[in-house]
Order: structure tokens, then sequence, then C-alpha cells
């Protein structure tokens, strides 16, 4: 491990998010430093996400200014108090969980990080870290809200309990991706109960999604249908473990579903957010089937499910914001260094810190296929 870290600089580039339909705008601002139980990394790369780019459209309610980005790996370079029991040390790669557990409430201390409600109150809905402040100012003091910890930025401060080291085998920049993507495609499969006896459907396959693929490709579950409307998409998850991809523009994708599984399948996974997938996953089920709802939708959006269908057959829905951040983080990282996952295969494209709002725009208009990362 390379412990030779250069001092840190007062200051660093941040992507600033001033409010729904402006531009992110490059900005100096005061490098941030962390409390008790917190680390700094400096970033090597952050994941494109559609959760922030419904922060950007408005779709989801969060606090401006702020600084996104919520997927990220780097480089260990100041350690904040009370961390002599965490194993981190100044040099360490590192990947941080978006989901960032204060470990001592009822859902924490029952092992569901997952649904930590200091971390939702705090961070999701007031923009701060877990003691309810923010690390991030301006230059003129003015305070920036953060999302997770806030990764669109050179440096990022992280509460450890959000952090796993990285091995060497584990190349780090296509790391950032194991803490959203490929993370919460391994909670949703463990949410979903997958095991190698069950066929899958996979409805929408950008990040989430293909990742879903690989996890299940991983686990020998078979078939494995990927559902999209992009031929590009489809191809990636075919290369990723797909058995079967169907176009829905261009066939029933439900009657494509049932024609390759006769019955349905056993798990479907829904990773867009859209009424219309959602209910294709629950139509897609056989009996006893398993849906798991991944991705987030807009607003108030609501999907229409037929309520007899799914007690007759016994089908359960099940939704999955993430993993468990501190038990299972550490298993996504295994399951990378082991060649469960393909992350150089996962992440398609990388742009610069200053191309941010590009990468986004490419992101709304569907040009990215897999993940893309941001590298400051």
């Amino acid at each position: 491990m390379n412990h030779d870290v250069e001092p840190l600089p007062a200051t660093m580039r941040a992507a600033i998010w001033e409010g729904v339909g402006r531009p992110l705008v490059l900005e100096e601002v005061p490098v941030p430093r962390p409390l008790d139980r917190e680390v700094l990394i400096k970033v090597v790369a952050c994941g494109v996400c559609h959760t922030d780019l419904h922060l950007l459209k408005g779709e989801v309610p969060f606090p401006a200014p702020a600084v996104l980005g919520h997927e990220v790996s780097g480089i260990v370079v100041e350690l904040g108090g009370g961390l002599d029991d965490s194993g981190l040390e100044i040099g360490m790669p590192v990947v941080g969980a978006f989901i960032m557990p204060c470990g001592t409430c009822r859902q924490c201390r029952r092992g569901r990080d997952d649904l930590c409600p200091v971390f939702f109150e705090q961070n999701r809905v007031h923009g701060n870290l877990l003691d309810g402040t923010s690390r991030l100012r301006r230059a003129d003091g003015s305070r920036i809200s953060m999302y997770s910890m806030s990764g669109l930025a050179e440096y990022a401060v992280v509460p450890v309990a959000a952090l796993a080291p990285l091995p060497p085998e584990v190349p780090l920049e296509e790391a950032a991706i194991l803490g959203c993507a490929v993370f919460t495609a391994y909670g949703a499969a463990s949410k979903g109960g997958l095991t190698s006896d069950d066929s899958v459907a996979v409805v929408a396959v950008g990040g989430v999604g293909s990742s879903i693929i690989q996890v299940a490709a991983g686990l020998g579950a078979s078939p494995i249908i990927a559902v999209d409307v992009d031929d590009d998409k489809l191809e990636a998850a075919r290369a990723l473990g797909a058995d079967i991809v169907v176009n829905s523009t261009r066939e029933d994708a439900l009657a494509a579903i049932r024609a390759a599984v006769p019955g349905g399948v056993d798990v479907s996974f829904e990773a867009l957010g859209r009424p219309e997938t959602f209910e294709l996953a629950v139509a897609s089920l056989a009996e006893g089937g398993r849906m798991v709802a991944v991705g987030i939708a807009a607003g108030a959006a609501t999907a229409a499910v037929p309520i007899t269908p799914v007690v007759r057959r016994g089908q359960s829905i099940v939704g999955s914001f993430g993993a468990r951040t501190r038990e299972e983080l550490p298993r996504v990282v295994a399951l990378a260094a082991d060649g469960g996952v393909d992350l150089r295969r996962l992440v398609t494209r990388r742009f610069s810190l200053d191309r941010a709002q590009e990468a986004f725009a490419a992101l709304a208009e569907g040009r990215i296929s897999g993940r893309a990362v941001i590298t400051p």
C-alpha cells in the first residue's frame, strides 16, 4: 500500500447543482474535513446514476445548492476520530456505498442498514451527514447540501460504516459502480431469494439492470430474460449473461417471457421505476413468483397491479432500495474480486468532472449502455 499521499490542498473542484432546470457548474470550494467516524477520500471515480438524474429533473425533492454523486471509489487521505478499530489506513483504496448507516438505530441494530431512518432523514431529506450537518461549504461559508457523500468532487467525506477496502485485483476506477449499481443489484437478488433453481426476467437493463443480470448469472439462475427498448443495451445484456433478450418496442414482452418460460418466471426485477415496467414485471411471474421492485419512480407514480392473481397464485412483491451496507458491501467487493461481476465490461463510458452535465444529458437521452463514470 502506498502511504505517500500528497498534502491536502485548501480547495477542490466540485460540480454544484443550483436547483431544478439549472446545469451542473464547476466551482472551487474548500476541501471538506472528516469528523468522528468519518473518512476523507480522494475521489478516483463517481458513477453516473439515474437516481441523481431524478434530482436534476425535479422528480425527487432535494435541497439545493448541492453536490450529487453517491457511487464512489477513491483513496483514503485523512481519518477522522474514533477509527482505531476500522482497519482503514492512509493510502488505502476503498469503495463507498450510497446507503450510509448510522449503526446505532433500531434498524441498524437489527442488521437492516438499508432501512436506517437516520440516513434517510438526515441525508435524503435534509442533505446532511449523519450528525445533522453538511461538510461542504462555499468559499463564502454558505452551506452546500450533500447527496450521500457528494462524489462529484475531487474529495469526499464518507462515514466509515459506508466504506469497504478494495483488494488489488479489483480495478479502482471501475470499482466506483460497486457502491450503487452492483450493491443495489446484490441487495435485490438477496431480497428476491434468488437461487440457481430460478428463472429470471430483468425489466430495463441500464446500469442496475445490467448488474442484476451479472449477479443472477453468477448465482447460476437460468434462463435470464432481459427486456428493454434499446438494442445496444440488450446486446450488452446478452454479453453479461442474459440468455434471451426482448425489445419491447417490437414484440409483446409478456408474451415473449411466457413463450420462453411457460407459466412465468420465478423472480422478476423491475429496474426503471415506471408504471408500465412495474406492471410487466408483476405480470411475468409464475405461481409463487417474487417481483423485486428496484427502480425509483418519478414523483408519486403508481402502478396498477391485479389483486386476485397475486393472492391466488401466492406471489409476492418486495421493494429493494439497496443492500445491507456493513454486511453486504464486503460481499459485493468479494464478488468482484472473484470475477462474479465484470466491472470493466459494465463500465462503458468515462467523462471528466467538467463534463458532468454532458454525462447526465447522455443518461437522460438513453445513450449510456451499462454504467458511465466521472473521473475528477
